[in-house]
C-alpha cells in the first residue's frame, strides 16, 4: 500500500509545492521569454532567509516579513538583470548560476549571528501556525499533520491564484511581447519595444514567484538551511518544467507533481533492496536517464509545443 500512498502523499506536500513555484517562475523566464536563468534557487533562498531572519532576529510581523521577502526578490532580480540581460543566452546562464552559488555561500559563511551558517534559521513559523484553524487529518488513504495541511492549503490556493494571473498576463499585450522576444527579440525591437525593460520585468516577476517557493519550503520545513538552495534545486525545477512542457500555464504544476510522485515511488520501490544512500544515487541516475530520453523523444514535454522551445529555436 505504501507503494501508492507515499508517492500520492508527497505529490501534494510542501516540498512539491515549493518546487511548483520555482518551476512556475522558470516558466516565465524560459518558457515565455526565452531567458536561461540557472539561478532560480537564489530567489528562493533570498525569500526564505528574508522571511526567517526578519521574524526570528527582528520580531517583524509575519505578513510584513513576507512583503520584505518579495522586496528582496525584486532587488535581487534587478541586481541580477542589470548587468546580464544584454548578454547572450549562454552568458546569462553562467552569470545567474554564479549569483545563486554566491548567495548560498553568503548565507553559509557571513553574518552568522543572523544566518547561523549551516545550522540554519529556526523559530520563525509561530505567527503562521497561530493562524491555523485545522486539526490533524487522518484519512483512509492520506494523512497529514495540521502544520503540513495548513501549508498545503495556503500554498495550493496561492498556486491557483498565480496560475490565473499568469494565464491573464500571457493573453495580454505584455505577455505577447514576451513571447515575441522569445521568438525573435530583434523583430520586437524593430517595432519600438524596449526589449531590455521587458526582459527585466519578466526576470523580476519570475523571481518573485520563485521567492514564494522559498516561503513555502521554509514554512514546511520550519527551518532555512543554505544547503537546501544549492545548484541542484534550479535544475530539478527546470526538469519539472520540461517534463510538463514550457510555455503552458499548468505545465509546471503537473510536471512538479509527476516528478516528485515518481521520485517518491522509486524510493519506496527500492527501499527493501538498497540502503538509503544507494537509493538516493540510483534515483538521481534514473532521473538523468529519464531527462535524456525526454529531450530526445519528446523535448516539448507533456503539454508543450516543440515550436516554442527557445533552445531549439536558437
Amino acid at each position: 500500500m505504501d507503494l501508492l500512498t507515499t508517492p500520492l502523499h508527497d505529490m501534494f506536500g510542501p516540498v512539491t509545492l515549493s518546487y511548483v513555484f520555482l518551476a512556475m517562475g522558470l516558466n516565465i523566464h524560459y518558457g515565455y521569454t526565452g531567458l536561461l536563468n540557472f539561478g532560480q534557487a537564489a530567489f528562493a533562498a533570498v525569500g526564505a532567509y528574508t522571511l526567517a531572519v526578519s521574524v526570528a532576529s527582528f520580531d517583524i510581523p509575519f505578513v510584513l516579513a513576507i512583503l520584505l521577502g518579495v522586496l528582496a526578490a525584486v532587488l535581487l532580480g534587478l541586481l541580477m538583470g542589470i548587468p546580464t540581460l544584454r548578454l547572450r543566452a549562454d552568458y546569462l546562464a553562467i552569470v545567474t548560476i554564479a549569483v545563486a552559488e554566491s548567495c548560498r555561500l553568503i548565507f553559509s559563511t557571513q553574518w552568522k549571528s543572523h544566518f547561523h551558517a549551516r545550522d540554519g534559521v529556526r523559530g520563525f513559523v509561530g505567527g503562521f501556525r497561530d493562524l491555523n484553524p485545522l486539526p490533524d487529518y487522518e484519512g483512509r488513504v492520506l494523512s497529514y499533520n495540521r502544520n503540513d495541511l495548513w501549508v498545503m492549503i495556503v500554498g495550493w490556493a496561492l498556486v491557483a491564484l498565480v496560475c490565473l494571473l499568469v494565464w491573464l498576463l500571457m493573453r495580454s499585450p505584455w505577455g505577447r511581447v514576451l513571447k515575441g522576444i522569445r521568438e525573435d527579440e530583434n523583430a520586437v525591437r524593430s517595432l519600438g519595444k524596449n526589449v531590455y525593460s521587458y526582459k527585466m520585468q519578466a526576470l523580476v516577476f519570475g523571481g518573485v514567484i520563485g521567492a514564494f517557493g522559498g516561503f513555502i519550503g521554509a514554512l514546511g520545513n520550519a527551518s532555512v538551511v543554505p544547503d537546501d538552495y544549492n545548484t541542484d534545486v534550479t535544475f530539478v525545477a527546470l526538469t519539472m518544467l520540461i517534463l510538463g512542457g514550457a510555455a503552458r500555464v499548468m505545465s509546471p504544476v503537473v510536471g512538479a507533481m509527476l516528478f516528485w510522485g515518481l521520485f517518491s515511488f522509486m524510493g519506496v520501490l527500492l527501499d527493501d533492496v538498497m540502503s538509503s544512500n544507494q537509493i538516493t544515487m540510483i534515483r538521481w541516475i534514473l532521473v538523468g536517464v529519464a531527462l535524456m530520453l525526454l529531450m530526445i523523444f519528446r523535448p516539448q514535454g507533456i503539454f508543450g509545443d516543440k515550436k516554442e522551445l527557445a533552445l531549439d529555436a536558437r
